[in-house]
């Protein structure tokens, strides 16, 4: 949105006005005007990216469910389903987000190249924060980080 022209103090109260199609034009940050459709397009692209940024983040979480004591360094990835499935999960987000006809049905939009790596410092976060559980499940079995985060 902020790319846009909607910088996050104007979004505060604005829900009413963006979705009323009585009102012909919502101005931006810049003083720009936005009609209904334009609005609209924007609101389903920032829905796209939110979908990319969930598969995103699923990597992480897909490579730490592989083990619950294990770093993915002595694991390694040799699961070639498991690989194929994160292969196949972000190329069916692509095709969703890029494919032509899914603004009508799925109200997808094309994003730009950068959106998509929006999610990565939070997978990183999830990664490194599960790596470091499982070291410390490693140096310190039956203590409490065990007791409190072992599934």
């Amino acid at each position: 949105m902020g790319e846009n022209g909607f910088l996050p103090n104007d979004l505060v109260m604005l829900r009413s006005r963006w979705d009323d199609k009585a009102v012909p034009n919502v101005v931006d940050s810049y003083g720009q005007e936005w009609g209904y459709n334009q609005r609209k397009q924007l609101e389903y692209t920032c829905h796209t990216a939110f979908f990319t940024s969930i598969v995103v983040v699923q990597w992480a979480d897909v490579i730490i469910c592989k083990t619950r004591r294990n770093s993915l360094i002595h694991q390694g990835m040799n699961n070639w389903v498991l690989n194929f499935g994160l292969f196949f999960e972000t190329a069916l987000a692509a095709f969703l987000s890029y494919c032509p006809g899914t603004e009508n049905g799925l109200r997808m939009y094309p994003l730009r190249i950068g959106w998509w790596f929006v999610a990565i410092p939070f997978s990183i976060l999830i990664f490194v924060y599960d790596e470091c559980r499982r070291f410390i499940l490693r140096h310190n079995p039956g203590g409490w980080v065990e007791m409190e985060t072992y599934y």
